[in-house]
């Protein structure tokens, strides 16, 4: 088990460990050793944030670490996750890091680190970085200030990659558009790519304040968008979430356009141009068993990876795959980018839909999720659930009752003592009795409390 690092970085409340200041500078002393091992010169680390008030004395904090740790360090400013994983692969330094807490509020802050090939760095990698914050007795090289000048050059860089990218197809001309920026890295980039590929826009989260990121809106907050779509009567609603790694969607009805959907778009797109490699496409084990079935129709087989993009990617380069993602946004199109892309994904579903017979709507009309039922027990230890006397054999039995028509899926929460029991298939009835019945029987081997 990692100890600082969870699914996506160090995160926590900003000022609180283990993203207090003096927490973040050993954490840059430690990866700037990490890095050091394996380069014959000073390591070169790109630093990004998104809109936080916090995220300014955290990057103060983290260049003091990294001086220490004798790196060399640059300021990307205000950028989005993505655009940073582009920089740090496009011009040579050794990793990146990127302040951020994606979709939680302004309160808390993160730390995403990204290797010089612009994908997250392994677990391997983090645990290194975390023993020796934890274990090696780093000592804090105390406050300093350190402030280098903003290199915009690297988001520049990136946002004319992406234009080149959508002039394609005739731009976005005739696509009528509100964009949610959730106040946050989107903010000052998205309207201006997306204008200056023709698109008609109406933009609302796009005033951040270092308080008001994903306040009520953003890929988390659909419900404003949902509105202002249906009363400006515009063609697509697109929300970003904080720092622009995920995107979601709504029709012209209000309806959620999930990753889920934007996969199943992206996918018959790619396939009837001919590049989807291999037919496969890489989800997470949380991705409703709808798609799994409708890409089947298509000749598309749909692989697992678990919850995280980077095991999404992980698993796509195992599977030698060009699109993954997740159901909450995070869509990879590996010809283009290492990691979940909300900018991109946006261009990506509008190509897709301009292509299709159909309207987006008529195809959602078409789609009938699966019934799912999410359990979670309170556990007091978290053995291998799968190799359990008596878990063991009752997940196969479960399984055996759901072949061809539903799943389960368990997994523990990477922060809680909890574990997580889901079941999806066709029959609402069979959900239930099977979610139920799992979630007792962890609760009598293993727990105390359904919560």
């Amino acid at each position: 088990m990692k100890r600082l690092f969870g699914t996506d970085g160090i995160r926590g409340v900003a000022g609180e460990p283990p993203l207090d200041p003096r927490t973040v500078r050993t954490f840059g002393i430690a990866l700037a050793t990490i890095l050091a091992r394996e380069s014959p010169h000073p390591p070169r680390v790109l630093i990004g944030r998104d809109t936080r008030q916090s995220g300014e004395w955290l990057r103060d904090a983290l260049f003091t670490g990294l001086e220490a740790g004798r790196a060399e360090f640059g300021d990307a400013g205000v950028i989005t996750t993505p655009g940073l994983a582009h920089a740090v692969r496009t011009t040579g330094h050794d990793a990146g890091v990127m302040i951020s807490a994606s979709h939680n509020p302004f309160e808390d802050n993160g730390l995403k680190v990204f290797a010089a090939n612009g994908m997250k760095m392994n677990d391997n990698k983090e645990r290194e970085i975390e023993g020796l914050m934890l274990d090696s007795g780093i000592e804090d090289p105390g406050e300093k200030i350190i402030q280098p000048c903003e290199d915009l050059s690297v988001l520049n860089d990136y946002l004319k990659e992406l234009e080149i990218l959508g002039s394609a197809q005739d731009g976005l001309r005739g696509c009528h558009l509100v964009l949610d920026c959730a106040n946050g890295s989107a903010a000052a980039i998205a309207p201006r790519l997306f204008g200056s590929l023709g698109a008609d826009l109406e933009t609302i989260g796009a005033d951040p304040d270092g308080r008001n990121i994903n306040l009520n809106c953003g890929s988390l907050h659909l419900d404003g968008l949902a509105r202002e779509v249906q009363e400006r009567g515009v063609d697509l609603g697109i929300a970003f979430d904080g720092d622009a790694d995920r995107a979601l969607a709504v029709d012209r009805r209000g309806r959620t356009v999930d990753g889920d959907h934007i996969l199943y778009l992206a996918a018959r797109h790619l396939k009837r141009m001919g590049r989807l490699r291999n037919d496969v496409v890489v989800a997470t084990i949380m991705s409703n068993f709808w798609l799994e079935k409708k890409l089947e129709e298509e000749g598309i087989r749909l692989l697992r990876a678990q919850v995280g993009d980077k095991y999404v990617l992980e698993r796509m380069l195992q599977e030698d795959a060009v699109l993954g993602g997740e159901q909450s946004g995070h869509i990879i199109f590996r010809d283009h980018a290492t990691t979940g892309d909300g900018i991109l994904t946006g261009i990506m579903l509008l190509h897709c839909i301009k292509q299709e017979a159909d309207s987006l709507e008529e195809i959602l009309d078409r789609i009938i999720p699966y019934p799912q039922l999410l359990i979670n027990v309170r556990v007091h230890e978290k053995p291998d659930l799968r190799v359990h006397p008596v878990i063991g054999p009752a997940v196969e039995e479960a399984e055996r009752a759901l072949y061809g028509t539903g799943r389960v899926v368990l997994r523990y929460s990477g922060t809680e003592p909890l574990t997580r029991v889901m079941v999806e298939g066709r029959d609402p009835d069979a959900v239930r009795y099977h979610a139920e019945q799992l979630a007792g029987i962890i609760s009598r081997e293993l727990g105390t409390t359904k919560s």
